[in-house]
């Protein structure tokens, strides 16, 4: 299949996404987790595994113990680990598939325990540690003896502990700092205690960056892998680039006549003779039904006019006389001279760019560039 084939598509260039890997490695100077959750940021999943892998990655991370079996299927070898939630009756899985779980809590870590001694087996566990996002982990008063807990039973094999930040994207505020000091006290104290795992991260993408100190010896990277910022206030490194381009096809063009109404509902209305082109892309996609929505056509912006479709949305095509059925019309991605990013959507939509690439529909054909898993 080429792109000829398609009418709505991704390309994703997995020689940029390579380099982004190779040159946060080298900002880092530590051993990288790339987060390869929500189908890999919607960059898909199977193919980004298979080339970060071959780059060096010695760790993916994903969000649960279903990803992390897909990726055993299509045989990476790596350290995987189920950030989020795991149930108790899938231990068998992660234990024959070599999968690490996360715990945080001690009656699912005993309930954990019980499954892995039925198999006579022991099961890799990260301990995740609540420093101050108020989400997932145990809290950091409680850490100490819940470590002591996990390492002490046969049946369960400390291979980690971490945290999560909760604001290292704004990195002016105290918060970071506050939770960084807080873990190192916390693993300063387990390794008085004689309780040394052999893996310690704390970061996300903008802590890699901005906080040294929080880098431990395993970095989980995300956002930045795939070349776009955390935030406004989180520059990324020079030659890091975006590895995906969103992108559709012109399919009709029709000159309508005044007052004549544009899609669902009538939210809008020709002002005058005007032309009309219908691009094959919609909410169905990913492309929320949102006003100042705009694509590239013939290297010129385009406005999305009326209300986007599941399946199409209309454009006005007035100022670009030369558009012509089949043109190909980018909505992430260059053409010519002008471009539009995930984060110049992300901030008509008011959402994050993070949003805006995992909500790119598995319906689109991903085009791989650079592809050296082949």
């Amino acid at each position: 299949m080429t792109i000829d084939n398609y009418g709505t598509w991704l390309e994703i260039d997995l020689g940029v996404l390579t380099r982004n890997f190779q040159i946060i490695s080298q900002t880092a100077g530590t051993s990288l987790m790339p987060v390869i959750k929500a189908n890999a940021y919607g960059h898909g999943l199977e193919k980004v595994a298979k080339s970060l892998e071959l780059a060096g990655a010695e760790w993916f991370g994903v969000a649960r113990i279903e990803e992390a079996l897909l990726l055993r299927e299509i045989g990476i070898k790596a350290n995987i680990i189920a950030l989020g939630y795991t149930s108790p009756a899938r231990v068998p899985h992660a234990i024959k598939e070599r999968i690490t779980l996360t715990v945080y809590d001690s009656m699912v870590a005993q309930a954990y325990a019980r499954q892995a001694e039925k198999l006579s087996e022991v099961l890799n566990l990260h301990v995740k540690v609540d420093t101050g996002m108020g989400r997932l982990g145990i809290l950091a008063d409680d850490a100490l003896g819940f470590i002591a807990e996990i390492a002490s039973s046969p049946a369960l094999n400390l291979e980690g502990v971490f945290t999560h930040f909760a604001c290292a994207d704004e990195p002016d505020q105290p918060v970071t700092r506050k939770q960084i000091a807080r873990f190192i006290s916390i693993i300063k104290e387990m390794e008085s205690r004689g309780i040394r795992p052999p893996f310690v991260h704390a970061a996300n993408t903008a802590g890699t960056l901005f906080f040294p100190d929080a880098r431990f010896n395993l970095a989980r990277v995300g956002i930045a892998l795939y070349g776009l910022s955390p935030s406004r206030q989180v520059p990324i490194p020079a030659g890091i680039a975006p590895s995906l381009s969103w992108k559709t096809r012109l399919i009709s063009i029709k000159i309508l006549p005044p007052g004549h109404g544009i899609s669902y509902g009538y939210k809008y209305f020709t002002k005058k003779e005007e032309r009309i082109g219908v691009i094959a892309v919609g909410y169905g996609d990913g492309l929320r039904r949102q006003d100042g929505n705009q694509v590239l056509i013939c290297g010129k912006k385009a406005k999305v006019i009326g209300s986007v479709c599941m399946d199409q949305c209309m454009v006005q095509l007035d100022d670009i006389p030369e558009a012509q059925i089949g043109d190909e019309v980018i909505l992430i991605g260059q053409q010519g001279d002008q471009q539009i990013s995930a984060t110049d959507i992300a901030v008509k939509w008011g959402t994050i760019n993070y949003e805006v690439i995992c909500g790119l529909a598995s319906r689109m054909p991903r085009y791989y560039r650079n592809n050296v898993t082949v």
